[in-house]
Parts: C-alpha cells; sequence; structure tokens
C-alpha cells in the first residue's frame, strides 16, 4: 500500500477528488473530501523521493513521466498545495458542488504540472488547468461572467495549442519530451513553447484576460484563480527558460506599467489583477537573470506571493460577500463592521509591500539583489519605482478606501467564521515566514525549501557556476532601503490626498491595451455588421445569380446534350480536350 502510495502525484489525487465532489450530494461530506485531499497530499509530496521517476506510463508511443520531484518544482507544488487547503476551508460556507469540485481539480491540475516529468505530461494538465478554471467564472452568474469566461477560455486554449505545436517540434527534432532548459530561441519549438508560456503568465499586451476575467468571478473563484494559473507559468519558465535574458527586460516592463492602471482602476478587485501581473514582472525578471540567487528569489518569491495575494483576494472577497461590491467609490468605514477582516487584510498589505518582518520583504529583496549584483541599473530602478508603486496601490490604497477612508454608512456582519480561520492561517504564514530566526520561525524555514540552495539544487541552478551562498535579508542596508522606500511612499501618499491631487475613485471602466480590440476593433465589427445588413440580402441575390449563370454554363458546354456532345470532333472540341487532358496531368504530377 505504501509503495503504491509513494508514487501518486498528489495533483492527481486532487483532480479526482474534485471530480468526485462535483457529484457529492452532501455537504459536509464534500467539504470534509475538499479539505483533507491537500492534507494528504502535503503528506505525499514530503515523502516523495527526490530526482527520480515516481511514476511512468506509455500511452500512443510516448513515454509519460507522470510523477517527479526536485527542488524546484517542490516549493511550487508545496505552495499550490497550501493554496489549495486554505481556498477550501474558504469555501466552507458555500453549498456550490460544481465550484468547490472545480476549484480542487484546477488546483490539482497545477500541482500535477508542476510534478510532471514531461512535455506531453505538462501539456495535459496545463489543459485541464484551463478549463476546470473557467468554470470559476462562469458560477458568478452574470453575463458579464460568461462573456469574460469565454475570451479567458479561448486564450487560455490557444496557450495550450501553441504549447502542443512546440513540443512536436521537440519531439520531432530529438525524440525525448524531457523538461530539458532550452538555451536559444533557434532550437526547434522553443518560440512556440515560450509564447504559451507567456500567454499564461500574462506578459505585456497578453495580459487582459487576467484583468478581465478575475474581477467577474464568485467570491471564492477570484481567490483560487491568483494562486495556480500564472505561477505556473512561472514555474515553467525556471525550468525552460532560465537565464534568458529577454526576460529580464519583460519582468521589468511588467512591474512598472500596472501601477499607473491600479492608481485609477475603481474596483479593488481589479486593482488586485494588475498588482498580480506587478509582482508577476520581478519573477520574471529573476527567471531572466538566471542566478542561483535570482532562482531563489524567483521561487521564494512566487511562494509568499501566492499567499499574501491570496490573503488579499479573500479580504476583498469577505467584503464582496457582506457589502456586495468591492468598488472604492462606494466603500469605507468598514473596520467598524469587519475588524478581523481589516487587520488580516493589513497583514496582506504589509506583506505584499515588502516592510521588514513580512514575507515579501524575505522573498523580493532576493530579487533585488540579484538585479543589483548583475548590474542592471536601469532594471533596478524600474523595480525600485514598482516597489513603491505596489505599496502605493495594494499596500495602501486597498486597506485605506475599503476599511478607512470616508465611511459610506455599511454596518454588516464580520466575515463568515471560515472566511476568518483561512485568512487567519494565511496571515500567520505571511508573518512566520517574514520574521528573522527566531526559535523554529523566520524566514529560514522558508530558504531551506529554495532550489538554489547547498543542500539541494536544481538542473537551472548549476549551469551558471556561480557558487552557491546563503542569503541574508536582515542586514542594515537592507533594512533601511526598504524603510527609506516605504516611508516616501506614503508621505507621497499622504501629501497627494491633503491636496486634493490623488486620482477620486469613480465609477467607470478602465481599458488598457485591450482598448485597441474593445474600441477600434469593436467599432470595426459594427460597422461590417451594419454594411452586410444593408448590403447583404442583394449580394447574396447576385452570388445566387452569378452561380446560377455558371452552372447554366457549364451545363450547356458538357451536359450529355450540351455543344461538346453533339456532332463530330471540332476545333472547339479538341481545344477543350486538349485543356482537360493537360490539367489532369498537372495534377496527377501534384499528387
Amino acid at each position: 500500500m505504501m509503495s503504491f502510495l509513494s508514487s501518486v502525484n498528489p495533483g492527481i489525487l486532487l483532480v479526482v477528488v474534485g471530480l468526485i465532489a462535483v457529484l457529492l450530494p452532501w455537504q459536509r461530506a464534500r467539504q470534509f473530501a475538499l479539505a483533507a485531499a491537500p492534507i494528504l497530499g502535503l503528506v505525499l509530496l514530503v515523502s516523495a523521493e527526490r530526482g527520480v521517476d515516481l511514476a511512468s506510463a506509455q500511452v500512443l508511443g510516448l513515454d509519460l513521466v507522470l510523477f517527479r520531484v526536485d527542488s524546484l518544482s517542490f516549493i511550487f507544488a508545496l505552495a499550490f498545495l497550501i493554496a489549495a487547503f486554505l481556498n477550501a476551508i474558504y469555501a466552507m460556507h458555500t453549498d456550490d458542488a460544481l465550484q468547490d469540485g472545480m476549484a480542487m481539480a484546477y488546483a490539482g491540475a497545477g500541482i500535477a504540472a508542476t510534478l510532471a516529468g514531461d512535455l506531453m505530461t505538462l501539456f495535459i494538465f496545463w489543459e485541464i488547468t484551463a478549463v476546470s478554471s473557467v468554470f470559476l467564472i462562469l458560477r458568478a452568474g452574470t453575463k458579464a461572467a460568461y462573456q469574460a469566461a469565454m475570451r479567458y477560455l479561448v486564450v487560455q486554449v490557444l496557450s495550450g495549442v501553441l504549447l502542443l505545436n512546440g513540443l512536436v517540434y521537440v519531439y520531432g527534432a530529438g525524440g525525448d519530451l524531457s523538461l530539458t532548459a532550452f538555451t536559444s530561441f533557434s532550437e526547434p519549438g522553443a518560440m512556440l513553447i515560450f509564447i504559451a508560456f507567456a500567454i499564461k503568465a500574462a506578459f505585456p499586451f497578453l495580459h487582459n484576460w487576467l484583468q478581465d476575467a478575475y474581477p467577474k468571478a464568485t467570491v471564492v473563484g477570484a481567490v483560487v484563480l491568483s494562486a495556480f494559473t500564472t505561477k505556473l507559468a512561472v514555474y515553467a519558465f525556471a525550468r525552460m527558460f532560465p537565464g534568458f535574458e529577454i526576460l529580464i527586460w519583460i519582468g521589468a516592463v511588467m512591474t512598472v506599467f500596472p501601477v499607473f492602471f491600479a492608481v485609477i482602476e475603481n474596483d479593488l478587485r481589479k486593482v488586485l489583477s494588475y498588482s498580480l501581473n506587478n509582482q508577476l514582472g520581478f519573477m520574471i525578471c529573476a527567471i531572466g537573470i538566471g542566478t542561483p540567487l535570482a532562482i531563489n528569489g524567483a521561487a521564494g518569491h512566487a511562494f509568499a506571493h501566492i499567499i499574501y495575494k491570496g490573503l488579499l483576494f479573500m479580504s476583498m472577497g469577505a467584503v464582496l460577500y457582506r457589502v456586495g461590491t468591492t468598488k472604492a467609490s462606494e466603500l469605507g468605514g468598514l473596520y467598524k463592521s469587519m475588524p478581523w477582516t481589516t487587520v488580516f487584510c493589513l497583514i496582506g498589505a504589509m506583506s505584499i509591500s515588502a516592510f521588514p518582518l513580512f514575507s515579501g520583504f524575505v522573498a523580493k529583496s532576493m530579487t533585488m539583489s540579484a538585479v543589483g549584483s548583475g548590474g542592471y541599473t536601469v532594471v533596478w530602478l524600474m523595480l525600485l519605482f514598482a516597489s513603491a508603486g505596489v505599496l502605493e496601490h495594494s499596500g495602501i490604497k486597498i486597506p485605506y478606501f475599503t476599511f478607512f477612508g470616508h465611511d459610506a454608512g455599511h454596518r454588516v456582519k464580520e466575515a463568515p467564521f471560515n472566511m476568518l480561520v483561512a485568512m487567519g492561517l494565511a496571515a500567520f504564514i505571511c508573518i512566520a515566514i517574514g520574521l528573522p530566526m527566531i526559535g523554529g520561525l523566520g524566514y529560514g524555514w522558508l530558504y531551506s525549501l529554495l532550489p538554489c540552495t547547498a543542500a539541494a539544487a536544481a538542473d537551472v541552478c548549476l549551469s551558471s557556476g556561480e557558487p552557491i551562498k546563503v542569503y541574508q535579508p536582515y542586514t542594515l542596508d537592507h533594512v533601511i532601503t526598504q524603510l527609506q522606500l516605504l516611508v516616501l511612499a506614503i508621505l507621497a501618499f499622504m501629501t497627494l490626498k491633503r491636496f486634493g491631487l490623488y486620482p477620486p475613485e469613480k465609477p467607470g471602466t478602465i481599458l488598457d491595451s485591450d482598448w485597441i480590440y474593445r474600441k477600434p476593433g469593436f467599432g470595426l465589427a459594427r460597422w461590417s455588421a451594419e454594411v452586410w445588413t444593408k448590403l447583404g440580402p442583394a449580394l447574396t441575390r447576385l452570388s445566387g445569380v452569378l452561380a446560377q449563370r455558371t452552372f447554366d454554363r457549364l451545363e450547356a458546354a458538357f451536359s450529355p446534350r450540351g455543344a461538346l456532345a453533339r456532332g463530330g470532333l471540332t476545333t472547339t472540341m479538341s481545344v477543350w480536350a486538349a485543356v482537360l487532358l493537360g490539367l489532369v496531368m498537372l495534377i496527377m504530377l501534384v499528387v
């Protein structure tokens, strides 16, 4: 029995439990199964042997590695399992079998993809994440959610199609589908796979599906969505494209551009979606640098981000559940009614802002140090600006306009108990892994799990030849620099608010690059529809007349009653016979 369990991919276990949960009519039994599955998955992951193929299969002549663990996949799978457990607790107040089951299947697919040992297995679970996650948007039940879900599904399936095409080229070139890092875009399939990952990682101009879909998902759905899809893409980049310099600049741009849109956005769940883009940029930039310190920074940041971004989405979900909106213009003063949610939101805000003693500080500082030591001065300045920006829109704007600011007069109940438990556990993790080394707590636990350590180094960490060093986040220069940045950002916010220069919170729809297809694209489609409405019937009649006349001419010439069938051989018949014979010979030569 133990030998069988040791070969079970925890992600596949969660997928199976999620599908069964969809069919379970008993709420309590379903909730117990969904909460227990990630715990069992954690046991399977921790007990799994590292660096060997634990489960494999042969399908259609392809050797699939269904379960393989190394130091890189371990930390991502661990974060995903913790998130799946927290999400299961957070959703216990609902009785929605389809949403709960698909949320667990989605989480399981992300974990299974992370623990896959070949490209085809990665592709299979890559697509399962797309199909299962769309239900978390559809269950919101609104027209806007339905339309966003369809756009989301198209984009996610496109990513899968590109990944499939890329792996076909990889297999055709080498007859192997192992997850080996590319060294250049000239390798077969590299560019297609890169674009597939870029879509899921929400690169600039490929990111609008995120801001479109996440804010329209259900209360639980947005929390679940924030954890898996984009971080799976980060893992995939770290696995297959470490050290690609283009990722440094793409990541830097990703950190900067969301700041401007998040500042003026009124929907606070959409603000968090832009903030998600911002944080992904730090991870992508670190992967592009590719040194052991940078890879550790990307992995540690991903782990911390899954928890604190989930905590922020949970707090906004609790507000949406009680108040019915997350529009900043309609909120304020909720600290009086929802004090615990306020405290947990503030912990998430301080974590994402990288305050010392919180998880974001010990995770993000590695990336900043890797960028600085690599000599990327411009990139370092961009990341410094982005760090101040994330404090403004996620660290200050989210809690200020929700719980403080002007009192909107909402007097509601505190969040349901299960929501508070989930937020409390997430808040504990944010603090526990951000503290200096105190007893069994502190950042040392997180650092011991990072992929590029002396104890266990992933293949992606060994190519640079750089010695692996122990990183110390709590040095005087790190702490002082970060505190200066935070204090200046807070003063800037207070000054702008004092003099009425801060952008006012007002209803509206903010468009960025999706303006291209939402405005000119939609206008062109509407113009085409109007033209067809006016000219369509006439064009249809004209095409029918032309088709009928063409058919009549052909029938008059080639039918048994036609001109070529009457009388003896004529010059016209000879010409047509020669033409037809030539066409037949040409077709035969081509075939």
